[in-house]
């Protein structure tokens, strides 16, 4: 389920991330007044389609997978995810989008052929959408960045599993094709594929949230004697978390790669009007103040760049990268989240205005900061593998 990565080589993976950051910028910008959208203001399924059918015609859909099955390595994924996320429509148009991404990572990875064939090809072919069932009600106790609280059983009922449980913040459940659910069985952890919309899954509820990007919403629903075929478990009872880890630090360091587009595109709509802005007799750009702000967010991207390099090419050597995902994961988000405060601040009360992009993505990147685990949760994470490693020393040594 590891190993090194060798991808598609620097000259086609520049190819490719051109290709797409022309059809981001010409052809799916233009859509972002487009009214269509649900009363969670994410975008609908019609507009999802139109996109994704124009990213067919121009031959950017999935480009991160190439037309052989391969895939293209982190670091050129990061390179080409970036170019898709310089408009908060983008990966959807190119079918990079979360929870997709992760779920298209994973079932190449660790998918039997057959699974292969149901549940994936139809997820890069862009025919449907997925969701991923691991996050329960914090209210009920249920598991959130500690997965070892979950509550979501599975049962064996000759062959079929049988799953019951309730689930929170699960991402575009609504209009689903495929989801990917995890439950607990006496063995452990354990992870299946089913198809959707299934009667026994009941949508409770769809909070309005300070994210709009991602269509469905993050739906809170019951899980009510839910059968599966036994085919349909990925490997075998017990080994669920085994294959989350898998999914893990690619699907967090994507989020990466997304959202360093979305701020690049918000810091140059924020640079174009501060060069064009008059204010006290001269243009905004030349109040200190203001340039300021501009240079530390070249600092900033640069910095987000970086981070993502270096963590995808541990990946791509064949790592599992849960530390160094976890560090780039903090150290990105709050980079971005700097980098979109302060290009509202030098926007002033356009950057207010749903007129550009900047304020989307504003609240985007504070939702980035929570999900795939909120900073404190990273740190914490960080700061028990920091003593795990000065006990293993200490014993060397003793």
């Amino acid at each position: 389920m590891s190993g090194t990565q060798n991808g598609a080589g620097a000259e086609r993976t520049a190819a490719i991330a051109a290709k797409v950051e022309a059809f981001v910028r010409d052809i799916v910008a233009p859509y972002e007044q487009d009214p269509r959208r649900d009363h969670h203001d994410c975008p609908s399924e019609a507009l999802i389609d139109e996109l994704k059918e124009k990213a067919r015609e121009a031959g950017v859909l999935t480009p991160h997978i190439l037309s052989d099955g391969s895939h293209l390595n982190q670091r050129e994924t990061a390179v080409v995810l970036a170019k898709t996320g310089l408009s908060p429509l983008g990966p959807l148009a190119c079918n990079t989008a979360a929870p997709d991404e992760g779920n298209m990572y994973l079932l190449g990875k660790v998918g039997s052929a057959e699974i292969k064939d149901r549940f994936l090809k139809p997820l890069v072919e862009g025919r449907t959408r997925s969701a991923f069932f691991m996050t329960e009600p914090a209210m009920e106790g249920g598991a959130g960045s500690d997965p070892s609280m979950m509550r979501t059983t599975c049962v064996q009922d000759g062959n079929h599993w049988v799953i019951n449980g309730r689930k929170a913040f699960i991402t575009g459940a609504q209009g689903a094709g495929v989801g990917i659910v995890m439950a607990k069985s006496a063995d452990g952890a354990c992870m299946f594929l089913v198809d959707l919309p299934d009667p026994a899954i009941r949508i409770d509820h769809i909070p309005n949230t300070i994210d709009s990007s991602m269509p469905g919403g993050h739906a809170v629903l019951t899980i009510d004697n839910l059968r599966v075929p036994a085919d349909q478990m990925l490997g075998h009872a017990g080994e669920g978390f085994q294959y989350a880890q898998v999914r893990l630090s690619p699907a967090r360091l994507s989020h990466c790669m997304r959202w360093l587009g979305a701020c690049i595109r918000a810091n140059e709509i924020a640079s174009d009007y501060a060069n064009r802005r008059m204010a006290f007799g001269k243009t905004l750009i030349d109040h200190e103040g203001v340039g300021f702000m501009l240079a530390d967010n070249l600092i900033d991207l640069k910095q987000a760049e970086l981070m993502i390099d270096w963590c995808a090419g541990v990946l791509d050597g064949g790592s599992l990268g849960t530390a160094e995902s976890s560090m780039a994961k903090v150290a990105v988000s709050e980079a971005l989240m700097r980098v979109a405060d302060r290009c509202v601040q030098v926007m002033g009360g356009t950057g207010l205005t749903s007129d550009t992009i900047v304020e989307q993505v504003f609240r985007e990147i504070r939702a980035f900061r929570i999900y795939d685990g909120p900073t404190e949760v990273h740190k914490w994470s960080l700061a028990k593998k920091i003593k795990r490693d000065w006990k293993k020393a200490q014993e060397a040594v003793a």
